[in-house]
């Protein structure tokens, strides 16, 4: 059960940290934020990424083997990249429509979760 609310404090996380870094881009095109200085850009950013640590480190720390998880350090951050780029990849297609996804940015994610089945082998 832990490694499930890991993954799901994950996803809540990659949540946060993509409206950060990429929200501000669809706030621009949306001319919301198109006359603000970059100094606010930055510091409505660094709220939301705020709530990211808020679920990223929890997530870390519970699913962690030294905290008595059950991921290696490893596990933990090709789990952390997938759901990343699946976020990532959900939240262009929805909101960035002009924004293509090719057949190579599908076969890259695919690649991406075939490296979670590689760090799971026991060596």
């Amino acid at each position: 059960m832990t490694g499930l609310w890991t993954v799901l404090l994950l996803v809540v996380s990659n949540v946060f940290m993509t409206l950060a870094w990429y929200g501000q881009l669809k706030l621009n095109e949306m001319n919301i934020t198109r006359d603000w200085p970059l100094i606010l850009v930055i510091l409505a950013s660094w709220g939301i990424a705020f709530l990211e640590y808020i679920f990223m480190v929890p997530a870390n720390r519970m699913g962690s083997q030294i905290n008595g998880g059950p991921f290696s350090l490893m596990q933990l951050k090709i789990i952390q990249e997938v759901i990343s780029l699946t976020v990532f990849t959900l939240f262009v297609m929805l909101l960035f429509k002009g924004e293509p996804v090719h057949w190579n940015h599908i076969a890259a994610l695919v690649c991406m979760v075939a490296a979670v089945f590689f760090v799971f082998l026991k060596s």
